[in-house]
């Protein structure tokens, strides 16, 4: 491929990105793909990459003179060496069965979730979806060997989900001309038994390969997807030292609420005290809205027109959203709308019930509302989505878009947003949590800890239930260098805006601060320094 202009090699990447994987371009906004689900087999894998390569190099090539189509270029360039280095080192459609099914389970439910679609398409992508089912998991059960234990239970677990959810998107259209048929559920239904019984069968007595990616691709990571000049090694240290910091401060606090008592004891009375279930939604709705009424009020950040709707978890979600889970607008869709996701425990107050409500703790859900909603992820996203420049809508990095959110935590509790001294505990609960991440990504996919030692670790430090620890767990075993991001963006944003403080002098404002991280979207926050002028 030739040099070509800027332009022309960014629309040329958008074309590969959304050809390999439609269920993200339907996720971005662009209806033309609504219809298809992508493959992952060894022969379509080999062709991407090559494509990739050659956008790569060309991408290398071309001539540039502002420093904004710099930065944007370098943000492009490491995206494309991560996505080389996924599939040709990391290998996830061949040793992870969930990375084809949160494929499958997005494609599925995009019919019934993007709302600026009319109904009669998306019945129809809905019908074209169903019936590409028995053929990607015939490609899926193909291309899948040696697949490691954890993420072969991992998909276990997000299958439970599935019938329930093809049912759903048979009853969304029963009456729409081309609607999701019968004979097309029931096909993706056997489809999906099917693979089911691969999972619990030849994938299960074939797993054993470890999970850890390694150091050396961990570090790749850290360099090239994040942006960052630390190694696996120093955030080991910094998470241990983090986790020691956050835990002194979680004492003193303590000492404020109940004089005398272990932090741990405080924070298990505290947790007595939350909304019912049928008050949940309603409750973190409140808070979303106090939060961005705070935000505009202050001036702290620009907050562009979209509405956060906060709602019960549907039914067929629940497996993969036990808790909580927030969805963005598609980065080119006209729905500006995003939903933050609330799971009510199942159940009639039994001591199941009693636990999972004891997680929605009253005292949490103003941190919970202001990292998920303003200025957490929505406010962030719709910056982005508003943003001129077609990669900044799109390409994001964990450490940016989690930093960001925890920042914000942070950020709000200094300009007066907790209301108790209760709040601000519970603020700290969840930046121990954070910075035990760390700790755990770092350690499960370059220091040898094992599974166990992983929840061990959840449990006693953070007082996670044993079967919440496993569930975090896996999860971190799927998505190596993802869980450190939360503690190690807010690190990196703090220092930005130190720097940042001092660059500007009697200028500074939070406000400017914030504007200026904000035109960047998700694009690691070296980068961002980069713009500023204080990379030096």
């Amino acid at each position: 491929m030739g040099p070509g202009s800027f332009d022309d090699l960014i629309a040329s990447y958008f074309d590969l990105r959304w050809h390999f994987d439609p269920v993200d371009a339907s996720a971005a906004g662009l209806p033309a793909h609504d219809g298809r689900l992508g493959t992952f087999t060894g022969e379509s894998v080999r062709a991407h990459l090559a494509a990739l390569r050659s956008i790569m190099g060309a991408v290398e090539e071309v001539a540039l003179d502002d420093l904004e189509d710099e930065i944007d270029r370098t943000a492009l360039l490491n995206d494309l060496r991560v996505r080389v280095h996924r599939l040709e080192v990391e290998l996830p459609h061949e040793r992870d069965p969930g990375y084809w099914l949160e494929h499958l389970f997005d494609g599925l439910y995009q019919p019934l979730a993007l709302r600026d679609r009319a109904v009669a398409h998306r019945a129809r992508a809905a019908t074209e979806r169903l019936r590409g089912v028995p053929a990607f998991l015939a490609d899926a059960t193909a291309t899948l060997q040696e697949c490691p234990h954890v993420l072969v239970a991992l998909a276990r677990g997000m299958a439970r989900g599935g019938a329930r959810l093809i049912d759903e998107l048979t009853a969304a259209f029963p009456d729409a001309e081309d609607g999701a048929d019968t004979e097309a559920a029931d096909a993706a239904r056997s489809a999906l038994a099917e693979f089911v019984r691969h999972l619990d069968g030849p994938l299960a007595q074939d797993a054993g390969t470890s999970f850890a990616i390694g150091e050396d691709a961990f570090n790749f990571r850290l360099h090239f997807e994040h942006a960052l000049p630390s190694t696996a090694a120093e955030l080991w240290r910094y998470g241990h030292r983090l986790a020691d910091e956050v835990e002194e401060r979680l004492g003193a606090l303590a000492a404020e609420i109940q004089p005398g008592a272990h932090w741990h004891e405080v924070m298990e009375a505290l947790r007595d005290r939350h909304p019912a279930a049928h008050e949940l939604v309603g409750a973190y709705a409140a808070e979303m809205e106090r939060a961005r009424a705070f935000v505009e009020a202050h001036e702290l950040a620009p907050v562009p027109p979209g509405a956060l709707d906060v709602l019960a978890t549907p039914p067929f979600l629940r497996p993969t959203v036990p808790f909580a889970a927030y969805q963005p607008p598609g980065a080119f869709s006209t729905d500006r709308s995003g939903r933050f996701f609330v799971s009510p425990p199942d159940g009639d107050g039994g001591d199941a019930h009693v636990a999972a409500l004891r997680d929605h703790c009253s005292y949490e859900i103003p941190a919970t509302a202001l990292h998920e909603g303003f200025p957490g992820h929505h406010l962030q996203f719709l910056n982005a989505h508003a943003s001129p420049r077609p990669l900044r809508r799109v390409l994001a990095t964990p450490l940016t878009v989690e930093g960001w959110a925890l920042y914000c935590e942070q950020m709000m509790g200094e300009e007066g947003f907790f209301r108790s001294v209760e709040e601000r505990f519970f603020q700290h609960v969840a930046l121990l949590w954070r910075g035990v991440r760390v700790i755990v990504d770092v350690g499960l996919h370059t220091r040898g800890m094992t599974f166990e030692e992983a929840v061990a670790l959840l449990v006693d430090r953070v007082r996670f239930e044993p079967e919440h620890a496993k569930a975090e767990v896996q999860r971190y075993c799927a998505r190596p260098a993802y869980q450190l991001a939360y503690a190690v963006g807010w690190r990196e944003l703090t220092a930005l805006r130190e720097d940042y403080r001092r660059a500007v002098g009697e200028r500074y404002s939070l406000r400017a601060f914030h504007d200026a991280v904000l035109a960047y979207g998700g694009f690691p926050i070296s980068l961002m320094r980069w713009g500023l002028g204080l990379d030096a």
